[in-house]
C-alpha cells in the first residue's frame, strides 16, 4: 500500500512530515521539539514548561497581543503542551491561512522574545499551585515519583516552583538555544496541505543561524526503578485518591498493541473489569480506571480509584482480586474480541480528526518510530491473542513489581488497606 504520509529531512536536520486528507478545508500544523521534563536536570526542572509558556509572549517580529489577534482573526486554534520527552506548538487553521500561521509559529519557535517573564512566571506558579490543590491530578505525579524515584521521568512536567521563581531571562534564552535546534525539531501537518509547500517554508524559516546548536545528550540512561514501594501525602480530603502501578513497555516494544488491549480489558472502558467490579456492582467509587504511558526506554502501567474512607479497605481488596484474576486466568474469547474492537474503533475515530493525525505524525517522527498505516495497525491489534494479554499481565502486574501512592487523611489506614494488592506493600511489623 502506498504511504499516505511524506517525510523530508532538510539540511541541518529539521524533518517535515505531512499527510494530505481529502475533502477537508482545514490543516492541523504542529512544531515538535525534543525537550520535556525528563530531559531536564534538577536545576532545570520546569524550564521546558516555562519556555513553552514564553513562546506566546511575543517574538522579534510579532508582539504577544498581535499573535492572539492574528489567530483570532483566522478563527483558528493555537495551543502548546509540554510532556515528559516532547514539547509541541500546534494550531488548526483554514488552508487559506496556513502560510500565515506557519510564519508566526516558526517565529515563536526560532525567535521568542522572552519578554514578560515576570508576569508569565506568576502564571506558571499559579498552574503549579492549582495542581497541588487538586489531588485527583496530583496523585499521578506522586505515583511517578514512587515508580521512578531517581529519575526525572518521575517528576511533574510542570517543574518545581523554586526553579521557576529563580530562572532568569538569560538562563531561559540559553535553554532555548540548547533545546530548540534543527535536529531536535519536527514540523508536522495534516489536512488540506501540499507537502512541498511546507518544506519550502521550513527551509526558509528553520535553518541556522535562527536555531541553536543543541546539546550532546538530552535523555540520560534510566537508572534502576522502584518496585514494591508506596508513598502517601496526608490531606484533609473527602476521598482517598489511590494509584497502583509499575514500569511497563518502551514505545517501540512490539507488545504495545497487546498492552492497549490489556488496558481496555482491565479498566479502559465502562465494560472493563475494574469499572464493573468497583463501580457498577458495588458502588464503591465514581472514578476508577486503568492507564498506560510509553516512553523512550520504558513505560508505565497503572490504575486509579477515588473512594471514601469507609470504602477504602473493600476497594483495595476488590482491586487486588481483579489484578490476580487477570494475571492468573485467561481472558475469554468474547472479552478479547470486545477489547480489540474497542481499541480499533478508538483509533479509527481519532484519525477522523486532522489534529489527531498531525499529532500521530509529529510524535512518531520525533521519537524515531515508524508511522504505521491504519490497515497495518488494525492487523497488529487483530493479531493480539489471549496468551499475549495473559503473559503481559503476569509480567507487568506481578505483585512484587507494584508500587502504590495515595492522597488522603490517614496514612496508616492506607498502608493497611493496600496489603491485598501485594505483600511487598504491607506495613512493617
Amino acid at each position: 500500500m502506498k504511504s499516505a504520509h511524506v517525510i523530508t529531512e532538510l539540511p541541518g536536520g529539521v524533518r517535515v512530515v505531512s499527510e494530505r486528507v481529502p475533502a477537508v478545508r482545514s490543516v492541523a500544523l504542529g512544531f515538535w521539539i525534543g525537550t520535556g521534563s525528563r530531559t531536564e536536570s534538577d536545576e532545570q526542572a520546569g524550564l521546558s514548561h516555562l519556555l513553552e509558556h514564553m513562546l506566546f509572549r511575543g517574538t522579534e517580529r510579532y508582539g504577544s497581543e498581535e499573535i492572539d489577534q492574528i489567530f483570532d482573526a483566522m478563527g483558528a486554534e493555537l495551543n502548546a503542551g509540554t510532556g515528559k520527552e516532547m514539547t509541541s506548538l500546534y494550531a488548526r487553521v483554514l488552508d487559506e491561512h496556513l502560510e500565515r500561521a506557519f510564519d508566526v509559529m516558526a517565529q515563536m519557535i526560532t525567535a521568542p522574545a522572552i519578554e514578560g517573564l515576570a508576569e508569565e512566571r506568576e502564571v506558571v506558579l499559579e498552574e503549579i499551585a492549582m495542581y497541588e490543590d487538586d489531588p485527583q491530578e496530583l496523585i499521578f505525579d506522586v505515583l511517578g515519583e514512587t515508580i521512578f524515584p531517581d529519575d526525572a521521568l518521575g517528576r511533574s512536567t510542570l517543574g518545581r516552583a523554586e526553579v521557576v521563581r529563580a530562572t532568569t531571562r538569560e538562563q531561559l534564552r540559553a535553554f532555548h538555544r540548547e533545546r530548540y535546534f534543527a535536529r531536535n525539531i519536527v514540523v508536522a501537518a495534516a489536512g488540506s496541505v501540499e507537502h512541498e509547500q511546507v518544506v519550502e517554508w521550513a527551509r526558509a524559516a528553520l535553518t541556522a543561524p535562527a536555531l541553536g546548536l543543541g546539546a550532546a545528550e538530552l535523555a540520560p540512561p534510566l537508572p534502576a526503578q522502584a518496585a514494591g514501594t508506596a508513598r502517601f501525602r496526608a490531606r484533609d480530603t473527602e476521598q482517598y485518591h489511590v494509584t497502583v502501578g509499575a514500569t511497563a513497555l518502551a514505545r517501540d516494544d512490539d507488545r504495545r498493541f497487546a498492552l492497549r488491549v490489556l488496558d481496555s480489558i482491565l479498566g479502559g472502558t465502562s465494560s472493563s473489569r475494574l469499572f464493573q467490579a468497583v463501580r457498577e456492582q458495588r458502588g464503591l467509587a465514581y472514578a476508577v480506571f486503568s492507564f498506560q504511558s510509553l516512553y523512550r526506554d520504558t513505560g508505565q502501567i497503572g490504575l486509579y480509584v477515588g473512594t471514601r474512607p469507609e470504602n477504602l479497605a473493600e476497594v483495595c481488596e476488590v482491586l487486588g482480586g481483579e489484578l490476580a484474576r487477570i494475571r492468573e486466568q485467561p481472558v475469554s474469547a468474547e472479552e478479547l474480541a470486545r477489547a480489540k474492537d474497542n481499541v480499533k474503533g478508538r483509533i479509527v475515530l481519532a484519525l477522523e480528526s486532522t489534529g489527531a493525525r498531525m499529532d500521530r505524525l509529529g510524535s512518531a517522527v520525533l521519537a524515531g518510530l515508524p508511522i504505521l498505516e491504519l490497515d497495518e495497525t488494525i492487523e497488529l491489534i487483530e493479531a493480539v491473542d489471549a496468551d499475549a494479554v495473559g503473559a503481559l499481565a503476569a509480567e507487568l502486574l506481578a505483585p512484587e513489581r507494584l508500587c502504590a501512592a495515595a492522597i488522603g487523611p490517614d496514612e496508616e489506614a492506607f498502608r493497611a488497606a493496600i496489603v491485598p494488592l501485594t505483600p511487598a506493600l504491607a506495613p512493617a511489623p
